[in-house]
């Protein structure tokens, strides 16, 4: 069974090339040519996938990428992100509001593939997409009240259920394999992505500071997903216990 991938892209002809390709390894394509038609397509009928366009009328595609985040149906939802923007902080705002991926204006066709191919496996779409899964599911990983499961592409929280990107979820699935492991930016990019020139140690940061918005009880001070300084993150081992407070003394008898 293919995946079913939206296409939102407002030039006519990059939207044809994209079709085409996808099409041609056996996806199921629907193309939309404004962000106000992205939202509608994907609140209908969520995608495995969305190559989504930043320049894009009626609604910015970064604004579609903010919504769908916010969304229940779609926070989940793997997006691609297409960008004629080549300043840094343009690509890691994208990712900071939730993109998966982003690749820059003019990008190799095959190069767009091998991502998409990357996206769908990382989501756990690519069984249903007819893609080889390069190994067995790994096992469910428990680090304390934290548990990352691979199978069904689930992460929870003291037993609530936390909606994580695939970057995020492979990010953490890395980390709490090997709990209490200090990784550098480097080993992260490295073991997830590759050697990939778009991804930096900053896109690592910002995937950071979003898991830290979703796991810890106090994002400003992680106790989690933690920092070591000068060297790089590592998820902690035993996340501390939140004391009780102490009892009150009872009242003071006269003598």
């Amino acid at each position: 069974m293919c995946a079913h991938v939206l296409v939102a892209e407002d030039d006519p002809k990059q939207a044809e090339l994209v079709r085409r390709y996808l099409e041609h390894e056996g996806h199921r394509v629907v193309v939309v040519h404004d962000g106000r038609a992205a939202l509608e397509e994907a609140r209908r009928r969520p995608p495995d996938l969305m190559v989504l366009d930043v320049m894009m009328p009626k609604v910015d595609g970064l604004d579609v990428c903010r919504v769908l985040r916010a969304e229940t149906g779609t926070a989940a939802l793997p997006l691609l992100v297409l960008t004629a923007r080549s300043a840094e902080d343009d690509l890691l705002l994208a990712l900071d509001l939730g993109a998966d991926d982003y690749m820059t204006k003019p990008y190799s066709p095959r190069e767009l593939m091998a991502r998409v191919r990357t996206l769908l496996r990382r989501s756990g779409a690519a069984a249903s997409a007819g893609v080889a899964a390069a190994a067995p599911p790994d096992p469910v990983l428990r680090v304390g009240a934290l548990t990352v499961d691979p199978v069904r592409h689930e992460v929870t929280v003291e037993g609530r259920r936390i909606e994580c990107t695939p970057g995020e979820f492979d990010l953490l699935s890395l980390l709490a394999a090997e709990p209490g492991r200090v990784f550098t930016r480097a080993q992260i990019i490295e073991r997830q992505h590759g050697i990939d020139r778009y991804f930096t140690s900053r896109t690592v940061d910002v995937h950071v500071m979003n898991l830290r918005r979703k796991i810890e009880p106090r994002p400003q001070r992680p106790v989690r997903l933690v920092t070591v300084y000068g060297v790089g993150y590592k998820l902690a081992a035993e996340p501390p216990t939140p004391r009780a407070p102490a009892a009150e003394p009872g009242p003071h008898r006269a003598r």
